[in-house]
């Protein structure tokens, strides 16, 4: 495979000390070493004495001539080891000749000589029957280089290792005389083809399957030591059938395969390799990217017999070939990034000139016009198992008696013996129409398993350091901080601590002064607490304290000055000097507050809104289809310094299509944490929405390396490709997640056996829901998990996969628990708060970031639903009906999601989230009395359903308007116990202003107006009950509140109308916008709280 070079090179092996000799033969005295290679005997070593400590002595040297063009070319010194044969040698009397007998032999790889010019091991001897523990000391040199480093880092070493062939047709028989053989060509330089032969398979019959790990065999033929062709350190270690790249790789071929593996069986598991130069790697991708399927050819050769046949004969041989055979071996996976080994089970099938050429564009047959490359010796490609050897002289004597005898016997004999010889022929003939048969192959459903492995990848993988730089270079570095901020941050805190000590200092001043006054007057009028204010400001004045105070001051507003606005000069103008003096102002100010409202902190509980009810609130605007308000929320979510709540805001703005503004959130996320594979995944998808796909690919080829772990990355990367039309990188990112997804759930599977073997009950959602989704858990971030869908027909359970959970409720046909996997048994779904708009009812075929239909490309929900449906066995399931259903609600086409809906409760009627389902389509086609059957049917299941937050608003708003305020108000309770908010705890308390229960009542509203004090209905409600119980300036103080926040909404959302509400609760008024219009009205009238 290299160009030729105009002078051999010697490679010199020097065979050194040998130990442990004895352990061989206990009396062994003299021994010599035979040096093989390449089938000719290169020298002997003198006889050696063996020393009573078993080691030896022989310091004997040979070599051969390395040359391109020779004998010993690359191609051989890469395929064959040299030979090494311990010999014993005895001598009973002194003038009769020295008996040899071959004690063991050894094997020395030369692959090693061609990254360097010296190669010294220890090899092991190898007995007839066993691995001795005597070794032998090798050392084998040539003068110069054989390759230099640019041709050894531009070639490549191929290695092709043949398994076996199995499921062979009956007519195999294990003749001595009979080789399988298998053969492929590789290209060389040039228009050069290299054929790879496989020889000397051995049939064996039916019994139990080849063992894993077993060891590869050297291409050569049968020598004395049988363990000494096993090739060192190279094993068989076989694997999964899912994991394999050829056919027969799903799982209702296992069975099959299983049983064939133990059947008849042709076995090689022989490894053949060949060096490619640079010329020869570039021809072998440009043929792989021409043609994808390469044929390997399989055939039975007939050892060649003594008896000379005749011309015609010969013309026969090379016409004809016995059980010729094909497989077509799929190459275009070598051409993926990083790819250097392919395996697996490739179906054989009858040779066919026309089949081969339209598969692979070959136009001959190595077996039958390119013989001549083989050196098959005499060995010869026999037509059928019914030819013989040529008659010899005493058969054709017999024949000749034969026809003599006939022509004097008559017409009658002549007859008879006609008949015979056609019985003969017939009976030939169907052994050759047998052997011959155009679906031998098919029918027998014969196999090769084989493997072939480069040194180096033909396309390289990307580093992981240069996808971060092409990261860095699409996503724009974000602007560095401003200088000394770590000063200024202590400089500012500093500040704080003044303001407090100073703050309680004057606190202590004023209780000395006015506290026994604030206990006998209890609350003080204004003209009461100005005087105080007065006296303080006198005392403080008097006594020097305020002059002290202001000095503890001055130190922390020169350094916040020096250190926050970096102001150590003085100013050109009075402007820039007022400027400054105002701007300082408002800042320490603002600080001061900042400090002064943390005093005293500590003992009271503050009515303070968290992050993950903030979360909350901003999904329940965005299903109000309130996006101002949604996106405000979103806005006092995020924090600079927190990627998945930008995770949050660019899903938001994702789904109602500003994917810009979206791919700004998700890069800013990656900027915060460039090891966030999230965020890496989302800018894939962002950048799928916008159809900038070469950097789709970065992101996701990004997310992969960085967690290779990673089953949605795996996923997603496999959808995007599949996408792109590169089925062979989506079948490749496809395995590779249904690989993880397989060791999880056998690592799961084995804790969960351990555990029932120990006897402890195996952890469910119900028995720890410490470990159950919910809101509260998570604040911030629409995270995504795996969840491994169960049965849809026992109750479609969803248990997080990263929580130990397993599918109990698949069982096998005898009742045994299974685990099967027909595609990817997993769910993708967000961790945030539930809404029916929101829900991840997506795919448990293939993963894909189903945010929403629109927040993710159309293309990945239905590809991924595609993937479903070929996956499932047994019809569509619930969890399939509920996730398309989910694609056309978002689509607002009802007909569609009803339909869907419908076949989801046929499968699984005792599934909550199908009946939580089935009520928001009856909410938002307004037909109220099926909606309030479905919510209430949901809570009536032990388990909850996904969005119970939004189950409780809506079955509580629908209470409210039929009258029925106790249940309302029980509702509107588990909502509030469930996930708070301002509208849980504004049912609460209309529910109470209905009853009558005018505290209870304003104590809910209170709550609410403490989480979110800029909804109106709150304010308004607050109204009606300061009118009710006669506090007629805080009524209109609420009212004031009322109409200044509801004109503020409008004028925030001019275009604002009622539509319907995905999501529903108890928010609106149905007959106007502000709840103060029925002041007058009695708290048990028949004005109904809102519906949405």
């Amino acid at each position: 495979a290299l160009p030729s070079m105009s002078q051999p090179i010697p490679v010199q092996i020097t065979v050194g000390n040998a130990q442990d000799l004895k352990t061989l033969k206990s009396n062994l005295l003299h021994t010599l070493v035979r040096v093989e290679y390449n089938g000719a005997v290169l020298g002997d070593s003198p006889k050696t004495n063996v020393l009573t400590d078993g080691t030896a002595e022989y310091d004997f040297s040979t070599s051969f001539e390395y040359c391109p063009d020779g004998p010993n070319s690359l191609d051989v010194l890469v395929q064959k080891p040299l030979l090494l044969t311990l010999l014993e040698v005895t001598s009973k009397d002194k003038k009769k000749t020295d008996k040899i007998a071959p004690l063991a032999q050894a094997v020395v790889d030369l692959l090693p000589l061609l990254q360097g010019t010296v190669l010294t091991i220890i090899v092991c001897w190898l007995d007839f029957i066993f691995v001795s523990q005597a070794g032998l000391e090798v050392t084998v040199s040539a003068k110069e280089l054989l390759l230099s480093a640019t041709q050894f880092s531009s070639g490549n070493l191929l290695s092709i290792t043949l398994e076996a062939a199995y499921s062979v047709p009956e007519a195999f028989t294990a003749d001595a005389q009979q080789n399988y053989m298998a053969c492929l060509q590789m290209p060389a330089a040039g228009e050069k083809e290299l054929p790879l032969l496989f020889k000397n398979g051995i049939l064996k019959a039916d019994g139990e399957k080849e063992p894993f790990p077993r060891p590869k065999n050297w291409p050569l033929g049968p020598i004395l030591a049988p363990d000494a062709l096993n090739i060192p350190d190279s094993f068989i270690v076989g694997g999964p059938y899912e994991d394999e790249d050829g056919e027969l790789n799903k799982s209702e071929d296992k069975e099959f395969r299983s049983q064939a593996e133990s059947a008849r069986r042709v076995v090689w598991d022989m490894e053949t390799r060949c060096f490619l130069d640079a010329d020869a790697v570039a021809v072998l991708q440009t043929r792989i990217a021409e043609c994808r399927h390469w044929p390997v050819e399989l055939c039975r050769m007939s050892s060649g017999g003594k008896g000379k046949g005749s011309k015609s004969d010969k013309k026969d041989e090379d016409k004809q070939i016995a059980f010729h055979g094909v497989a077509y071996v799929n190459m275009m996976h070598l051409l993926c990034p990083g790819v250097k080994q392919i395996r697996g089970a490739f179906r054989v099938f009858n040779y066919e000139d026309s089949e081969v050429f339209e598969k692979t564009r070959v136009q001959y047959s190595i077996f039958r016009d390119r013989r001549s490359q083989l050196s098959l010796g005499k060995e010869r490609l026999g037509t059928s198992p019914s030819n013989k050897a040529a008659p010899s002289k005493t058969q054709r004597e017999d024949s000749n008696a034969m026809v003599r005898s006939g022509e004097a016997r008559g017409t009658i004999c002549g007859c008879m013996l006609s008949i015979s010889l056609c019985q003969h022929w017939l009976q030939t003939a169907r052994h050759r129409e047998q052997c011959f048969s155009p679906q031998q192959y098919s029918e027998a459903g014969t196999f090769l398993v084989m493997e072939i492995k480069l040194d180096r990848p033909l396309v390289p993988k990307r580093l992981r350091e240069e996808l971060v730089q092409r990261v860095k270079e699409l996503i724009p570095p974000r602007p560095a901080l401003a200088p000394r901020t770590e000063g200024a941050k202590k400089v500012v805190e500093n500040y704080h601590k003044r303001v407090t000590s100073v703050a309680v200092a004057i606190l202590e001043e004023y209780h000395e002064l006015f506290g026994k006054q604030l206990l006998d007057q209890g609350v003080m009028d204004h003209e009461t607490m100005e005087e105080q204010k007065r006296q303080l400001n006198y005392e403080l004045n008097t006594s020097g304290k305020y002059f002290a105070f202001k000095e503890q001051l001055k130190y922390s507003v020169v350094k916040i000055v020096r250190e926050k606005y970096l102001k150590t000069t003085a100013f050109e103008t009075k402007e820039q000097l007022q400027a400054f003096l105002s701007e300082l102002y408002v800042y320490l100010v603002d600080h001061m507050h900042m400090a002064l409202n943390k005093v005293g902190e500590a003992g009271v509980t503050r009515a303070m809104a968290s992050l993950w009810q903030l979360l909350l609130f901003a999904r329940e605007a965005e299903a109000n289809k309130d996006l101002k308000l949604a996106s405000l929320f979103y806005n006092q979510v995020m924090e600079p310094q927190i990627s998945p709540a930008w995770l949050d805001y660019g899903a938001f703005c994702l789904l109602y299509e500003d994917a810009t503004k979206a791919q700004e959130c998700f890069q800013q996320a990656v900027c915060l944490d460039p090891q966030h594979t999230q965020s890496l995944l989302l800018c894939g998808i962002v950048c799928v929405k916008l159809q900038t796909y070469e950097e789709a690919e970065i992101f996701f080829e990004d997310a992969c390396c960085l967690e290779p772990s990673s089953i949605i990355a795996w996923t997603l990367a496999g959808l995007f490709y599949e996408l792109q039309n590169n089925y062979i990188q989506a079948e490749r990112s496809f395995r590779e997640a249904k690989k993880l997804l397989r060791a999880k759930l056998e690592e799961e599977r084995r804790i969960l056996e351990a555990a029932e073997g120990e006897g402890k009950k195996p952890s469910s959602p119900s028995t720890e829901p410490a470990t159950e989704w919910n809101p509260r858990m998570v604040w911030y971030g629409r995270d995504l998990e795996v969840h491994l869908i169960s049965n849809p027909c026992s109750g479609q359970r969803h248990f997080p996969l990263d929580q130990g959970y397993l599918p109990l409720d698949q069982h096998s046909k005898d009742g045994k628990k299974k685990f099967p996997l027909c595609f990817l048994f997993v769910e993708v779904r967000e961790v945030s708060v539930s809404s029916p708009a929101l829900s991840c009812w997506a795919v448990h075929g293939v993963p894909a970031l189903l945010t929403t239909l629109c927040a993710v490309p159309p293309q990945f929900v239905h590809k991924a639903l595609a993937h479903e449906l070929l996956s499932l066995q047994g019809g569509p399931t619930c969890a399939y009906y509920l996730a398309l259903g989910w694609t056309y609600q978002l689509r607002e086409d009802l007909p569609r999601w009803e339909e869907c809906l419908l076949e989801a409760v046929r499968i699984d009627p005792l599934n909550p989230n199908v009946w939580a389902q089935k009520g928001h389509l009856c909410y938002l086609k307004k037909d109220f009395d099926k909606a309030k059957d479905c919510y209430e049917r949901v809570i009536s299941f032990e388990e909850d359903a996904a969005d119970m937050h939004f189950v409780y608003l809506r079955l509580g708003s629908i209470y409210l308007d039929e009258k029925e305020y106790g249940r309302a108000k029980h509702i509107y309770l588990l909502a509030c116990d469930n996930s708070a908010s301002c509208l849980t705890w504004l049912g609460v308390g209309i529910a109470c202003y209905r009853l009558g229960e005018m505290l209870e009542a304003e104590d809910a509203l209170s709550e609410a107006n403490a989480l979110n004090n800029t909804n109106a209905e709150v304010w308004g409600y607050l109204a009606l009950i300061c009118l009710q119980g006669g506090r007629e300036l805080e009524a209109e103080q609420c009212y004031k509140y009322t109409v200044k926040v509801r004109v503020r909404g409008l004028r925030a959302a001019p275009t604002a109308h009622p539509a319907p509400w995905p999501a529903g609760s108890a928010a609106v008024p149905r007959d106007g916008p502000c709840p103060a219009g029925v002041a007058a009205e009695p708290p048990n009238s028949q004005s109904r709280a809102a519906r949405p």
